[in-house]
């Protein structure tokens, strides 16, 4: 495929990566330039695009996202102190991959805004 992102080789195994979970619709692993003490993605193993791209059909495929970011989180102890979910969309929502994907940061106080 020519216009695989760097996630779909994530997912096949050609970039090696810190895998923290996986199931048949779900990869979750470290973010290689973390932005916190705790930074991991977690994305669908489904390419959808961006954030405007998700249709109804989406919604459990989604929700599977938030909670497998929860548990990560809860597994990682940040669930008493908190962390933030951030889902970026397009250039100016600062996507850089575009292969929906949802940020789970920790392990210290979060400001606003950010950056």
């Amino acid at each position: 495929m020519t216009d695989d992102t760097i996630f779909d080789k994530i997912i096949r195994r050609e970039i090696p990566s810190d895998i923290l979970y996986e199931d048949d619709d779900v990869l979750a692993f470290s973010d290689v330039n973390p932005q916190a003490p705790v930074h991991f993605l977690v994305i669908p193993k489904q390419r959808i695009a961006t954030l405007n791209d998700l249709q109804p059909e989406h919604a459990e495929l989604v929700g599977k996202l938030v909670l497998t970011a929860r548990q990560l989180a809860a597994d990682k102890g940040l669930a008493e102190d908190g962390y933030r979910l951030v889902m970026n969309c397009n250039d100016h929502g600062g996507q850089t991959v575009f292969h929906i994907h949802l940020h789970v940061l920790g392990g210290r106080p979060m400001g606003w805004p950010p950056g």
